[in-house]
């Protein structure tokens, strides 16, 4: 049985109310050293909240926080990551112009000793030395500019171990990292737990949970719902404690008919990103890209989209060979984009839902504001996107509502094919089914589907064929009834 010395963090009935209304109700966790503990439950739980309080960004309306033995006085954030507190951001949290080593050691620059001024040696030196035990080949010297996301999320890591925490939170810690370096992280966490450091542990990624946890809390609308052993909980129990019912059916059956070749690509090229891509997607297919990061799969989309050139190969729909400059040149001949990052390039956060749903279609609404209103409405109903109106600023909106209303501005100006990088990254299970049975909607409606993910029971579970990718080129393309997560991997890995 445990007991109070046991627990390096205990909080109880810790409340906040924003406006009259509770984010956070009676809430509890219990915290030992060396343990994993995964936070769960849906957008709109309470998570984000509870952390910002134990980090001193919120103050508790009421409560008690308990760490190494004395009460925690919240409300600053210095305060706490100096008793032994950090955090690692969902919402990647650098300062582009700097470099790698500037934003690991932010606000805690070295200095010479003997004369006090900033050593940049020493710093480079440490922070060289933090991203070898990541067993990640970034310079120091690297502005972080130049990072792809993965690898800025890996740099943001190494700054909150840097810290020599006592407890770490990790916010979606692997949402933009491949599966090598998930495998790296979690290598990094056990031997953090090894040396007594407790994590808290917050992800949408179930298989993650039961891989990593050692106990899983629940909160469902701002309460605490149960903390259980994870060796006592399955994938369904844990879904169902988190949103309150049964999601019986996660993925979709896709019965559509596949109809004619939509899309094609051919012996696609861009030197030192991808090399001799082939492959076409038809009406009512979904078609997945796999592979590591730095597959090319990204850049293959952003490509084929008019982001990013391409200097050889062709781009064809419907057999018809097409020149795309732009991403308006994409979208004028059917083909419609998600970004993996929805808030760089998804949508506008301080436009309303209206405006960032019409934004690709202004053409059509430019002097049409009640069409404009009432086209969003509808959008809003049938993507059953929830939100005060029209009218609301996205910024405002849950990760998976957000999504939505990206979605609903590439389907606005109706595609015949779209490409899906990363839908359901940062959402939650409920978001993420739902999600699913909108791609499912799109191929019933005959239109052709390309989907990236990293998640490969996504992958699996969605895609009738699927593209795999390794080092920038294309290494299979297998069926559904042939994939498996183990076939996958295998053509994913580099040949050297």
């Amino acid at each position: 049985m445990s007991t109070d010395q046991d627990y390096i963090l205990r909080v109880t009935g810790l409340t906040k109310s924003f406006s009259g209304v509770k984010a956070l109700d009676n809430v509890r966790l219990n915290l030992r050293k060396g343990e994993v503990h995964a936070l769960m439950g849906e957008n709109g739980a309470g998570k984000s909240t509870f952390m910002k309080v134990l980090i001193g960004l919120l103050t508790p309306d009421s409560g008690e926080i308990i760490f190494k033995g004395d009460a925690l006085k919240t409300g600053n954030v210095n305060d706490i990551l100096k008793k032994g507190i950090s955090m690692i951001h969902q919402e990647i949290l650098a300062v582009p112009e700097l470099t790698v080593a500037q934003n690991i050691f932010l606000g805690r620059e070295t200095s010479n000793r003997l004369f006090g001024w900033l050593d940049d040696r020493q710093q480079i030196k440490q922070a060289g030395d933090l991203l070898e035990q990541l067993s990640l080949t970034i310079q120091p010297t690297t502005p972080m500019k130049y990072l792809s996301v993965a690898e800025m999320q890996m740099v943001e890591i190494a700054k909150a171990i840097s810290n020599e925490a006592s407890v770490i939170i990790m916010d979606e810690p692997t949402s933009a990292l491949s599966d090598k370096e998930v495998a790296t992280l979690f290598r990094i966490i056990n031997d953090l737990t090894q040396k007594g450091v407790a994590i808290i542990y917050i992800s949408h990624k179930m298989d993650e949970i039961f891989t990593i946890a050692d106990t899983i809390t629940v909160l469902r609308d701002g309460k605490y719902i149960v903390t259980k052993p994870a060796s006592e909980l399955d994938t369904n129990e844990l879904i169902t404690l988190m949103v309150g019912r049964e999601i019986d059916t996660l993925f979709p059956e896709n019965t559509s008919p596949t109809g004619d070749e939509v899309l094609s690509v051919k012996n696609l090229s861009e030197p030192g990103k991808f090399t001799n891509i082939s492959f076409a997607v038809h009406a009512g297919e979904v078609l997945g890209l796999a592979g590591l990061m730095g597959a090319g799969r990204t850049e293959i989309a952003r490509a084929i989209f008019g982001l990013d050139r391409f200097s050889d190969g062709a781009v064809y729909l419907r057999g018809e060979k097409i020149t795309i400059k732009s991403p308006a040149d994409a979208i004028r001949q059917g083909i419609g984009y998600v970004s993996e990052d929805r808030k760089a390039f998804g949508f506008i956060p301080r436009l309303s839902v209206k405006h960032n749903i019409t934004l690709s279609s202004l053409h059509g609404f430019f002097t049409q504001p009640k069409q404009e209103t009432e086209t969003a409405l509808s959008l809003m109903t049938d993507l059953r996107i929830k939100a005060n109106g029209p009218n609301q600023a996205v910024t405002y909106l849950s990760g998976g509502n957000q999504q939505k209303v990206v979605i609903g501005k590439v389907l606005l100006a109706k595609p015949a094919v779209v490409i899906l990088d990363e839908p359901t990254r940062g959402i939650d299970i409920g978001a993420k089914a739902e999600i699913y049975k909108l791609i499912n909607q799109l191929t019933a409606d005959g239109i052709a589907v390309i989907l990236i993910s990293s998640e490969l029971p996504e992958i699996l579970g969605l895609s009738d064929r699927i593209l795999v990718l390794s080092q920038g080129r294309q290494t299979a393309m297998l069926s559904r009834s042939d994939a498996t997560q183990e076939t996958i991997m295998r053509y994913a890995m580099p040949a050297n």
